[in-house]
């Protein structure tokens, strides 16, 4: 969205280079990924370098520090941009383009909507989340096992000018994908056996499978009555707490989910959140996940009835 919207309005003919970043233990920036002659971060935390000119993300957990927040708020760019009202970040940037710039972002209407239906957990049962039988979610699972990122990074340039339902029909992505959805299957088994749901909240250890990415909406496809799951994953570069709500289970979740991470150096939005530890760090991870699991067992006592 960030780069039809940059060729469209800023500069037509400009090249693109796109790298990827993930939450880690350690520090999140090297300065010298800012070494274009605009460099933009979009859906991820803010960062005070002056080389940094775009901006974009809805986490409520943007910030790492009060001083960041300081700082944005005092920039007078006009190309930095944070509401944690939108659902995903690419609604966000069709929003700003469209509002602030005049942008015409009619011909990613359904990128941007899919992008807010998979960001948003707005399916609508899931199952629907789980089988993964449309093109969008066949790339999702594909863009979410690309370590290495060379293909997510060929598939953003095409999905700025292709159609998803195309680019999901593409060789390299189908026959990927279907390799990818027996692994997936196989995880949605392990955590049929091994996941356990007590007072509402589901845990599970992906450790032994040695799984690093799972569908984040299994557990509520194979537990329909748990509010929360809890998980722990291992990787060649962090040990990894995810923490979610079920989008399903009425009456809607209680705890900010996002708070509770952020006191273990994590965070994310209020009904979804991680944790991101150093490689190999399991016995501190399985002890923050036990915790957490204690503390979403609990009703707050401003949520109970009076």
């Amino acid at each position: 969205m960030f780069t039809r919207f940059y060729r469209g309005c800023m500069r037509s003919e400009t090249e693109f280079v796109y790298t990827g970043l993930a939450h880690r233990a350690s520090q999140l920036f090297d300065e010298n990924l800012f070494d274009g002659e605009e460099n933009a971060i979009v859906d991820f935390k803010y960062c005070r370098s002056p080389r940094l000119t775009w901006w974009f993300d809805h986490h409520q957990s943007a910030f790492l520090t009060p001083e960041d927040g300081v700082h944005f708020r005092q920039d007078r760019s006009g190309k930095k941009f944070y509401d944690p009202t939108f659902k995903s970040c690419t609604k966000l940037i069709a929003t700003v383009s469209k509002e602030r710039f005049g942008f015409d972002t009619s011909q990613l209407d359904d990128l941007v909507h899919w992008a807010d239906v998979v960001d948003g957990a707005l399916f609508p049962n899931a199952e629907t989340a789980v089988m993964m039988q449309d093109p969008a979610l066949r790339l999702t699972m594909v863009i979410e096992a690309d370590m290495g990122g060379n293909l997510t990074r060929w598939l953003i340039s095409q999905m700025a000018e292709r159609p998803l339902a195309e680019l999901a029909a593409e060789p390299q992505i189908a026959s990927r994908f279907q390799v990818l959805y027996e692994q997936h299957l196989r995880s949605v088994d392990y955590i049929r056996q091994h996941g356990r749901c007590e007072n509402g909240v589901v845990f599970f250890d992906l450790v032994a499978p040695n799984v690093e990415v799972y569908n984040k909406f299994a557990p509520y496809y194979l537990f329909p009555d748990c509010l929360y799951s809890v998980s722990v994953c291992p990787s060649s570069f962090r040990t990894k707490i995810s923490v979610g709500s079920n989008p399903w289970k009425k009456p809607a979740a209680f705890h900010n989910l996002a708070t509770i991470c952020e006191r273990y150096g994590g965070g994310g939005h209020p009904r979804v959140g991680a944790v991101s530890l150093a490689p190999g760090s399991l016995d501190e991870a399985r002890k923050i996940a036990q915790e957490i699991v204690a503390e979403l067992q609990t009703v707050p006592q401003e949520a109970a009835p009076k």
